[in-house]
């Protein structure tokens, strides 16, 4: 499975929570929008699960990076 870049992912995120915050519900067009693309993005088919994924696999990026500040062991590669 391809995995969207941790940058889009995280606005992804960030976009839908905020909204959320904001007191959009799940009606609210842009709503919908971000939580169709973030359980696509994600393999999932709920947008709970979907979150849960992406903060799972942007831990993991934030991880890679960092551990790839000590050593050098090639490029990274993201869909």
């Amino acid at each position: 499975m391809l995995m969207p870049h941790p940058a889009v992912l995280r606005k992804l995120v960030d976009e839908y929570e905020a909204l959320r915050e904001a007191g959009a519900g799940e009606q609210h067009p842009r709503a919908r929008d971000l939580a169709y693309t973030l359980c696509v993005s994600t393999g999932t088919r709920d947008v709970r699960h979907a979150l849960e994924t992406a903060r799972q696999w942007l831990d993991a990026a934030s991880a890679a990076d960092a551990a790839g500040r000590h050593t050098d062991d090639g490029p990274r590669v993201y869909a």
